[in-house]
């Protein structure tokens, strides 16, 4: 058989190894179909008798292998970006591996790349030393194999991308449901929220409940971490809490029974912290319970006394049973303003690192101690926005503040 002859024969049979592989992109087929007609493809057309194929993952920065056969010794499943070297000058690749590892049965590589950058490696051995191979033509053919996989990896990616993107409107949706439509702006009671979450879903609670007119209850809470546990764990949260408060149950038995909700939920891998607070018109009475929350903080006697509402227990859901709890009370409240929020106030962050602080916080409210809500939020935001330099937040941020006139009529 002439050369002539012998180069057409090599030239047919590539061309129909490329056809095979670009009809099964083509259509799409699945990674491991993909991977099973190139290797099968290269042994029957191609003059291999013994392959391997590590392709690059981006992510975890090694190569993996994705094709074996007909090599006997122990390989390696992975081999770490930085134990592959090759000299292009010379032709040739290192690759460290431990010593229980071998290459030794296949004797050629052939890399590829995409813009300086190695997408895979394809380790083989010929059938017929005498025959030859096209190495030209099988790195082709590996490289529309990876871009393939590349490819198909990309589109997977922008799929999850879209469900995660769906999920998070979704849970915002939600989330937003969770919060009053609206608070009372009259004559016993004016009432502000300013809500900014770090993502698309937050992990800051608020909420004002008024089951009678008699009856005033407001809460706020953080619930420990992001995204979309944070938001299922805080829709199970509120749920439990309407619940609770439309029972008619004093403050202890709610704070207990949604410590034992959250940690039956979470196995005490998820925690809150949480200030509920209730006050009674009638009689001016104020009970409380912190559970581990930053204090809010009590302005009465037309400003000349403030104080941080501390008591309570410790954060809910970290313990199957609340080692201690107490109720704060205060009486004959007629007048008073009180501010709740989160620690993303006080842990703002100006560009040298300072945190706004607590402190800072209670000497603004000692300088605007009448301040209406509606006032109060629109100075101290500009105060804090004057602290932080644009420095982007890093957490949720929420203070709502309430102004009570319990001597108004109903």
């Amino acid at each position: 058989m002439t050369t002539e002859t012998l180069k057409y024969q090599r030239k047919e049979l590539e061309l129909k190894a490329l056809l095979e592989i670009t009809q099964a992109i083509n259509e799409n087929k699945t990674e491991n179909v993909l991977l099973n007609i190139f290797k099968f493809t290269c042994l029957v057309h191609l003059n291999i008798k013994s392959l391997l194929l590590y392709v690059f993952n981006e992510q975890e920065q090694f190569f993996e292998r994705r094709i074996s056969h007909q090599v006997k010794g122990k390989l390696p499943e992975h081999i770490a970006k930085a134990d592959v070297e090759e000299n292009k000058d010379l032709g040739k690749l290192s690759v460290s591996l431990s010593q229980e590892y071998s290459f030794s049965e296949v004797n050629i590589y052939v890399p590829v790349y995409h813009k300086e950058k190695m997408l895979a490696i394809l380790f083989l051995n010929t059938k017929d030393k005498e025959k030859g191979l096209d190495l030209d033509f099988t790195q082709a053919l590996t490289n529309i194999l990876v871009v393939a996989l590349e490819n198909k990896r990309f589109a997977r990616k922008q799929l999850e991308q879209e469900r995660l993107r769906k999920e998070m409107e979704i849970a915002s949706s939600v989330q937003r449901m969770l919060f009053p439509a609206s608070l009372p702006s009259n004559h016993r009671l004016k009432a502000k929220v300013t809500y900014f979450p770090h993502s698309t879903v937050g992990g800051d609670y608020y909420d004002l409940v008024q089951p009678t007119k008699n009856d005033v209850y407001f809460c706020v809470a953080d619930v420990s971490g992001k995204g979309m546990p944070a938001s299922l764990l805080m829709s199970n949260f509120q749920a439990a809490l309407r619940t609770l408060l439309r029972s008619g149950s004093d403050l202890v038995t709610i704070v207990e029974q949604l410590n034992s909700t959250i940690f039956e939920n979470t196995n005490g891998e998820r925690f809150i912290t949480f200030f509920l607070g209730h006050y009674r018109y009638s009689d001016g009475r104020l009970r409380y319970v912190n559970a581990g929350h930053n204090p809010p903080v009590l302005c009465t006697e037309q400003g000349q006394q403030m104080e941080v509402l501390e008591a309570g227990t410790t954060i809910l859901g970290a313990f199957e049973s609340l080692p201690f709890l107490e109720q704060g009370q205060r009486n004959d409240l007629h007048g008073f303003i009180i501010h709740l929020y989160t620690d993303g106030l006080t842990e703002t962050l100006n560009p040298r690192e300072q945190e706004y602080g607590e402190e800072s916080f209670l000497q603004y409210i000692r300088a605007n101690p009448c301040a209406t809500p509606e006032h109060f939020h629109l100075g101290f935001f500009t105060e804090l926005d004057a602290f932080s330099e644009g420095v982007p937040r890093r957490d949720d941020l929420t203070l709502l503040s309430l102004q009570f006139n319990g001597d108004a009529p109903l």
